[in-house]
């Protein structure tokens, strides 16, 4: 749910006094810039509503810019919602279970009543024992399922949960039998797992497993063969599984093109892996499916966090734009009912950057997803995410 925007002139004030106050922050904290190492507060004066940002700035190299970005990101949400209500609580949690566990403390002392963050699995681990004893619950961005639960929810997109809508949506073109060429990688075997259970739940069929070596062009050709050698045979497939990414999509698509295996003969389709930039570079791609939010989303939110902060984000930094977006929505509910699980895992979700999205009792995250087809000149929405969970059938 978003909340109305206030008057244009009222927030351009508060941006000014954004990038005033962060610059500030970068000129007088010991620690690194643009991010308090101390209880310092972001936000509106007076407000009641705390909720704790906790990131590994201190991390140093590229994780403490991709901590930064994502503060960045949560700070633009809170002015972009204009809810004085709500204050961010920053902590740093230098990228340590100890860090983070310090951090957690610090922030549950200062009143937070909820904590968005932190980015590592070993971080969230340290923290969820901290906020479960306090009854705080935590709005993590790690992609480890293993540690969702418990009063962790994962906001992250998580492995294998988009394939069920890339199944749904091929078969309701007619692909009913499958081919899947699977890297042998962690991402993969989940990929993998999910695809052949969403296939035999929809009484469709798997022909042909050829599992390919992730890093190896050369292992790559064995594999390719085997489904086009079963095409060309006479097997009745109607598309090809290829759960794989901006890694190794560059090395498998030149192999996929020259044993005939494209979308102008067999529908490839893809999961999320394969929304990176310029993937229509590949040709043997181009007419491929994959699901994905919608791009317009994004582009929406990188122009604006450019005109804010002077660059483009991280892809990562939706998650605490909509994480923040999320903890606002909520802020007006009563005291110790604000972000109860039955408010956090309303079965309506929320509207984010990246589209519709519902946090579950059991940690997870569920999306509602579009599905984008490649072109070379870009990616091309084919069918629309879904307006709400009621009318999606596949997320």
């Amino acid at each position: 749910m978003r909340l109305p925007l206030g008057i244009g002139r009222w927030r351009s004030a508060m941006r000014l006094v954004l990038a005033m106050a962060v610059a500030l922050i970068a000129s007088s904290c010991g620690g690194a810039p643009g991010f308090p190492t101390g209880p310092s507060i972001t936000g509106a004066a007076g407000g009641s509503v705390k909720v704790a940002v906790l990131l590994p700035i201190g991390a140093g190299g590229s994780t403490q810019a991709v901590a930064k970005a994502l503060k960045q990101a949560a700070e633009l949400a809170l002015f972009d919602f204009d809810n004085p209500n709500v204050v961010l609580v920053p902590k740093d949690t230098q990228g340590t279970p100890g860090g983070a566990r310090a951090a957690a403390e610090a922030a549950i002392h200062e009143g937070a009543e909820l904590i968005l963050g932190p980015l590592f699995a070993q971080e969230v681990e340290a923290v969820a024992p901290v906020a479960r004893q306090a009854n705080i619950p935590v709005i993590a961005f790690s992609s480890d399922e293993k540690v969702a639960g418990g009063g962790v929810y994962l906001l992250s997109f998580l492995a294998g949960r988009d394939v069920p809508r890339i199944v749904s949506f091929a078969q309701s073109r007619g692909k009913r039998t499958f081919a899947e060429l699977v890297p042998q990688s962690p991402y993969g075997r989940v990929a993998e797992t999910s695809f052949g259970s969403a296939v035999s739940a929809s009484g469709g069929r798997i022909a042909v497993d050829a599992p390919f070596p992730p890093k190896d062009p050369t292992g790559m050709v064995g594999p390719v063969r085997q489904v086009a050698n079963a095409i060309k045979g006479g097997q009745p497939i109607d598309a090809v599984f290829v759960p794989a990414g901006r890694e190794e999509l560059p090395s498998l698509a030149p192999v996929l093109a020259s044993n005939d295996l494209s979308s102008t003969r067999v529908q490839l389709i893809g999961t999320g892996q394969w929304d990176y930039p310029n993937i229509g570079a590949e040709k043997a791609l181009v007419g491929g499916w994959y699901p994905a939010p919608d791009p317009k989303g994004w582009a929406n939110f990188t122009q604006r966090y450019a005109k804010t902060y002077g660059a483009a984000p991280p892809r990562l930094a939706s998650l605490a734009y909509d994480a923040v977006s999320l903890a606002v929505s909520l802020s007006q509910n009563p005291p110790g009912e604000r972000y109860s699980q039955a408010q956090l895992t309303r079965p309506t979700g929320f509207a984010g950057v990246d589209g519709l999205f519902r946090l579950l009792p059991d940690g997870t995250c569920e999306r509602g997803l579009a599905i984008l087809e490649v072109h070379e000149s870009g990616p091309v929405v084919i069918d629309p995410a879904p307006s709400s969970f009621t009318t999606a059938s596949s997320y």
